[in-house]
């Protein structure tokens, strides 16, 4: 019994059946591969120009969000003395919506009060109930007899939930508690001990005739703008100035400081040019996605959506409110380009309008509704597409299930081709025998036809 095809194919006939075996075989699979290998580098052409649709309009958008977020379009503050108060920006402030004179006459402090010195820091300190009083809310401090010591107590007071931390310090051989409140004169505290606590709590009593001392009294920030008096609880103070953020430094009544904003024009401009580069940039990733035949076509609505952005309304500004406005135009290619000169007219009309489609006003009447701004809207327009029914999604699902669907196909064709290779060996491995007794059959008869001719010839 034969062990193998090659011992089966072609030894007998003669004839190099292994190869035709191959070469049918080869027929037959080869041009199957070459369609599925050209059917998956065109899916897999296809995946990349979607992947790189997607990366560049999440960068297109999160970097506009980011330059918005941080304040590199935004109007800069500007303080005439630092050493006062310094502020910062925030959504909404306008370099022509502001510019004031500030006095600081007090600034916000918290009250504080500190105990006799106590000399030993683990040393019971008598037991019983204490009532701390936060701007006439009570809170109950418990001493017991796994807390009766001046570590206790403070344990006690910072876990009592009230604001009021405290501390133990060294001093003079001993140690002292300090109780601190939160600033502002409404966070003012007094600390009683209750009826039936130990004696010694006294000790760490404030108000009505306790026995710690006042440090400092909680008081509130105090300033002018303008002449108008206003009072906070803290020293940073983001609710008065539309867009700003100020932090009181130091008290200085009788001088005033000036405060005010820049607009960052150059930023503006380069900012501009740089949206035109980058959305050209993600047009062309779109257009050569979009291009592919099959279900990347369906990206020309997403084209066709940042095609209108040009066009779309972004502040409600009677005047500057799109990007067309202020120069950027689509050209024929149907890519974006600046008209400078339009530009440059827009600035010098409306300054303040421009940098809202960057930075747009945030205040009682320009909310994300009114006034979305460009890196609103382009996330919009981003979170839409990248959504679990989102144009993208869809198409990248769309592609990964042809790329599944592909990769069992070749399995198939593989598993198919196989077995047709089986059946070619099969049946040559038959026909090669049939030809090899055959060809033994004819071997016999010239045998015994050239002895009967020997026989005649004597």
């Amino acid at each position: 019994m034969v062990s193998s095809i090659a011992n089966s194919l072609g030894f007998g006939s003669g004839i190099d059946t292994v190869q035709i075996v191959t070469d049918l075989a080869n027929a037959s699979r080869q041009p199957k591969i070459d369609r599925m290998t050209t059917l998956t580098q065109q899916n897999q052409a296809r995946i990349s120009a979607v992947a790189q649709a997607r990366s560049d309009l999440e960068g297109f958008a999160d970097s506009l969000s980011q330059m918005v977020e941080d304040g590199t379009l935004r109007s800069t503050p500007t303080v005439s003395d630092e050493s006062v108060l310094t502020a910062t920006a925030r959504a909404g402030l306008q370099a022509d919506s502001f510019a004031a004179t500030i006095e600081v006459t007090q600034l916000a402090r918290a009250q504080t009060a500190y105990s006799g010195i106590v000399a030993d820091r683990e040393a019971a300190i008598g037991q019983g109930t204490m009532t701390l009083n936060v701007g006439g809310t009570d809170y109950t401090i418990t001493i017991d007899a796994t807390n009766d010591s001046l570590n206790g107590l403070a344990d006690a007071i910072n876990a009592s939930d009230s604001g009021v931390t405290a501390s133990v310090i060294a001093d003079q051989g001993g140690y002292r508690l300090i109780v601190k409140g939160q600033t502002g004169e409404a966070n003012g505290f007094t600390l009683a001990a209750d009826a039936g606590a130990d004696p010694g709590l006294a000790a760490f009593t404030y108000g009505s005739g306790g026995s710690m001392t006042l440090g400092q009294a909680a008081t509130d920030a105090k300033f002018t703008i303008d002449g108008v008096a206003f009072s906070r609880a803290t020293n940073i103070v983001d609710d008065v100035v539309p867009g700003m953020s100020l932090t009181l430094k130091k008290a200085a009544p009788g001088q005033p400081v000036d405060i005010g904003a820049s607009r960052p024009l150059d930023m503006i401009r380069q900012t501009v040019t740089d949206f035109v580069a980058v959305y050209n940039q993600l047009k062309e990733s779109l257009s050569s996605a979009s291009s592919l035949s099959g279900s990347t076509m369906s990206l020309r609505q997403l084209e066709s959506t940042l095609s209108g952005l040009v066009g779309t309304v972004l502040t409600s500004d009677p005047n500057i409110n799109k990007l067309t406005d202020i120069g950027i135009y689509t050209t024929k290619d149907g890519v974006l380009a600046v008209d400078s000169d339009k530009l440059e007219a827009a600035l010098a009309a409306d300054a303040g309008a421009v940098e809202a489609l960057f930075n747009p006003r945030r205040d009682a009447t320009h909310s994300e509704a009114t006034d979305p701004g460009i890196a609103f809207t382009l996330d919009a327009i981003r979170d839409a597409a990248v959504a679990t029914d989102g144009i993208l999604t869809r198409v990248e699902e769309s592609l990964d299930a042809k790329s599944e669907a592909l990769a069992e196909q070749l399995e198939k064709i593989e598993e198919r081709e196989e077995s047709y290779r089986a059946r070619l060996e099969k049946q040559f491995g038959g026909l090669d025998a049939k030809l090899a007794a055959f060809k033994a059959t004819q071997s016999y008869l010239e045998q015994q036809i050239e002895i009967w001719n020997n026989q005649y010839k004597n």
